[in-house]
């Protein structure tokens, strides 16, 4: 089941808000959203609901049993089971026909090893597993009493499926106190269905436009402008599907009286690449920072150490997103400009104009989004290469000028809306003008998405598959 489909919207959410809100003892609110929440997983991996409940329960032990003890070195081994059994289950589904399949080509076997069906999110879910366990390790929460309370925590479907990841510790005391007031639950779904209208009106559109493009890998030789325009469309859609997740994620949150960290902040606006890391994914960059690069040693450990530790934790975040090395190399391209700017360009970046560094900046993450979306290898170097016009069919192609004519309006409308231009005019209304074009749009908004929804087919986050 997805945010943005009809089912979800007319049936799902209306009958968890009226037994949600029937009663206001948490216990009941509790019960009703951990029922709900493995339902809407179920929904989808009716079978594979089973590692995610199990891979928690066996946390809730090893946590439990690393408060009680006092021996440090008890202490970690039981942590240590509990990341073994957690990651166990993500290597399996996830990587282990890569990592195989890999070995047997790298010796040129002929075996092959197909890879399961991976259960939808278990990267999102594993991580928060992780986090509990460790924060409980390290003394920055409490182990949870109540197992049922746990699996809310890791089953909490606004976030399931594509995050935010959201840490125990920031957590920990909403799932045992927490109230929704009237202005809350309507902030919350102002933040909804801004989401919704991201995903249907914009994310949708970009990703239909960019389907009818000739791209890499379907036997025909891109044109230049068809491959920068790919590039785009593919870099907007991308934003939009990820950004509207998390805007209705946070948005449900808040309905039912939690709070999540914000997880984009405008980083198609970023002057660096540095910065943009700092915008895009906020909770995965959060989680790498503080339970593998810090770990490491982070940057308190000299030059050379530093930049192996920022190669390992974005090789380690390539990986995250998928078992094909395509991502290995995004995580690793990153490395490399992180690592130029920190330590060759920064004293040069200072003095670039602040529109030539954006640009920069954006060209450089769209060229990333290309390596991004192509699994095979040598379809995405044919689509860089077309970005500079190496092996192309000409400047032009009769698809990329269709697209063109027919789409150019939304992609163009999407990159402006990318950028923080809507708070920066929101800033110059009253406050009373605000809260009324707020609401205004809200419905309209709503209202246009489910137009569009009766229209479209299945339409998945492209964040599902990671």
């Amino acid at each position: 089941m997805v945010f943005s489909s009809l089912t979800f919207l007319l049936l799902f959410l209306p009958l968890l808000f009226a037994l949600y809100f029937v009663r206001s003892s948490l216990r009941w609110r509790n019960g009703v959203l951990l029922v709900m929440s493995l339902l809407f997983y179920a929904w989808g991996e009716p079978v594979w609901i089973v590692a995610m409940i199990a891979a928690t329960l066996v946390n809730y032990f090893c946590a439990a049993a690393i408060e009680r003890s006092h021996d440090p070195r008890r202490r970690k081994l039981i942590l240590a089971l509990g990341v073994a059994v957690s990651l166990s289950f993500l290597l399996y589904f996830k990587y282990s026909a890569f990592f195989l399949n890999s070995f047997a080509a790298l010796f040129g076997l002929s075996w092959r090893m197909e890879a399961p069906r991976m259960p939808i999110g278990i990267s999102f879910y594993t991580f928060q597993i992780l986090t509990y366990s460790v924060d409980v390790y390290r003394g920055k929460a409490q182990a949870q009493r109540s197992p049922l309370r746990l699996l809310l925590y890791v089953s909490c479907f606004p976030q399931l499926i594509a995050g935010p990841i959201v840490q125990y510790a920031d957590i920990e005391a909403q799932l045992g106190e927490r109230s929704v007031l009237p202005d809350d639950f309507t902030a919350g779904m102002q933040r909804f269905v801004k989401g919704l209208a991201k995903k249907v009106l914009l994310a949708n559109v970009c990703g239909a436009a960019l389907g009818e493009l000739t791209l890499a890998g379907t036997g025909a030789a891109m044109s230049v402008a068809g491959a920068w325009m790919g590039a785009f469309l593919y870099t907007i859609q991308l934003y939009f599907d990820f950004s509207a997740y998390s805007d209705m994620a946070i948005g449900l949150g808040k309905a039912l009286g939690f709070t999540y960290k914000e997880n984009f902040d405008f980083p198609y606006a970023s002057l660096s690449v540095t910065e943009f890391w700092r915008r895009w994914h906020i909770s995965m960059g959060s989680f790498f920072r503080d339970y593998v690069y810090i770990p490491l040693g982070g940057s308190r450990c000299g030059r050379a150490r530093t930049i192996r530790n920022i190669a390992v934790v974005w090789a380690l975040t390539g990986l995250w997103h998928g078992a094909s090395w395509n991502f290995v190399l995004w995580g690793l391209y990153f490395a490399v400009l992180l690592v130029l700017e920190r330590y060759v360009l920064k004293d040069v970046l200072a003095h670039v104009p602040r529109l030539l560094r954006w640009f920069v900046c954006f060209v450089l993450v769209m060229i990333s989004w290309v390596v991004f979306y192509y699994t095979d290898l040598s379809a995405m170097a044919q689509h860089v290469l077309a970005l500079f016009g190496v092996g192309v069919s000409g400047l032009s192609d009769a698809a990329a000028a269709a697209v063109a004519r027919k789409y150019s309006f939304y992609p163009l409308l999407a990159w402006v809306l990318s950028l923080p231009v809507v708070p920066a005019v929101a800033r110059r209304l009253g406050e009373r003008t605000r809260s009324v074009v707020g609401l205004v749009c809200t419905v309209l908004l709503f209202v246009a998405s489910l137009l569009f929804l009766v229209g479209q087919s299945y339409n998945p986050f492209i964040y599902f598959r990671f």
